[in-house]
């Protein structure tokens, strides 16, 4: 196999993957406004006319916007995986080939950095122009643009240190480098699901314990009705940042929080927000979160091994412009510059999956409150606030859903 054929190899799969996610896009617009013409029947008593409009139109302007940063992205991940670009700035920082943990990991984090700065003006017009378009958008440029500036800063603060390791692990344990690696990462995970929510998620929002009141009362009961003792129920300012709504669980054992986002406390009844909060608490006794991350240990496993084996292959790095080394840097890099591309075939297994678990966790839902009417309400009220798309198309869907359509829902809850 020679390097021109890993490069013309790896130039097509990334074509295909930018145009069939934009043959998607065009797909499921053509699909949607051939649809606008009637109100699906399940929104039929929440959504007037005028909503209904508006969430085509926004499903569109989204799609649109997919398609131009996919292409975008695609310019600029040829430009540095195809001009000599990458090997061409770890000379420049080096002077020489240079296999140091340091000064490769300080070129693995600029390189990040560099990639990351042609989708900034994406980034903006997106928040400021599409989203407040339609209403979404709350944040102000002060708070974006320091959002931008933590995460970089937090990035480099924990990316540095391990990545450090990462490398640092070549030289120590040769060949096998990558399975200590997996324990590293796995490791670095764990500390982080507990840290985060505690030293990590305070820096981008306001939490604030949810009043007492009938809410907290009923919520705490439902932890307890289910076995599910959260340390506390709080509230994120996520209207600081735009009008979407989420509610989620973060940490494990005494470290696990309930967050609700304020938009959401604010959009649903009190029976409502009971009954997202069980379809919560159900994929944690389901036991989807621990099947969750043991997929993901495995693959993350599969990658690293991946990478390990094109680490040691000096035609796979020649065909990127890296001298004929091994090295694991280059190959660290390359690999994940191009995974997006390469996983994308996998994401309807792994969507499907994820439907299952959404069913499951309805029906538990379901089960606990004692009826599907208020997660149906839910379910509506939030997909309208939302502006979701009403009538995704299944090929579509079937790629990028990880949860069940609306009427799929409903249907199953009614079932």
């Amino acid at each position: 196999m020679s390097p021109e054929f890993i490069q013309f190899s790896i130039g097509a799969l990334l074509l295909l993957h930018t145009g069939v996610e934009c043959w998607l896009n065009f797909l499921n617009s053509a699909h949607v406004r051939a649809k606008s013409g009637s109100i699906p029947e399940e929104l039929r008593d929440t959504v007037d006319a005028a909503t209904h409009a508006k969430s085509v139109d926004y499903s569109v302007a989204r799609l649109r916007a997919d398609s131009l940063e996919q292409i975008w992205d695609l310019l600029v991940s040829g430009v540095f995986l195809f001009s000599g670009l990458l090997p061409f700035t770890l000379r420049l920082l080096t002077g020489r080939w240079n296999d140091s943990p340091m000064i490769l990991t300080i070129w693995l984090i600029l390189i990040g950095f560099l990639v990351s700065i042609p989708s900034i003006p994406l980034e903006w017009w997106r928040t400021f122009k599409l989203e407040a378009r339609f209403g979404f958008n709350t944040t102000t440029m002060g708070v974006w643009l320091a959002d931008r500036i933590k995460g970089a800063v937090l990035g480099i603060a924990l990316g540095f240190p391990l990545l450090w390791l990462i490398l640092k692990l070549v030289g120590w344990v040769g060949d096998y480098w990558w399975a200590w690696a997996w324990v590293v990462i796995m490791a670095f995970q764990l500390i982080m699901v507990a840290l985060a929510p505690r030293f990590i998620l305070p820096l981008f929002n306001k939490l604030t314990p949810l009043p007492e009141g009938a809410l907290r009362d009923r919520l705490l009961a439902l932890g307890t009705t289910t076995g599910f003792s959260a340390q506390t129920i709080l509230v994120m300012d996520g209207s600081k940042r735009s009008r979407h709504s989420n509610a989620f669980f973060t940490g494990f054992g005494r470290f696990r929080k309930i967050v609700l986002y304020d938009t959401l406390v604010n959009q649903l009844t009190t029976e409502e927000l009971e009954a997202v909060l069980a379809h919560e608490i159900g994929h944690y006794k389901k036991g989807h979160i621990v099947k969750m991350l043991i997929a993901g240990a495995a693959s993350t496993l599969v990658g690293l091994a991946v990478i390990g084996f094109l680490a040691r292959s000096t035609v796979f790095l020649q065909a990127f412009g890296f001298p004929a080394l091994q090295s694991v840097a280059p190959a660290l890099l390359i690999v994940t510059m191009v995974s997006g591309a390469a996983t994308f075939w996998l994401s309807p297994f792994s969507h499907w999956w994820s439907r299952r678990f959404e069913y499951e966790a309805d029906a538990f839902a379901k089960t606990i409150v004692g009826s599907a009417a208020p997660l149906v309400g839910a379910l509506k009220k939030l997909s309208e606030k939302n502006l979701a798309n009403p009538t995704p198309h299944p090929t579509y869907s079937f790629f990028h859903y990880s949860h069940p359509t609306l009427a799929e829902r409903l249907a199953a809850l009614r079932a």
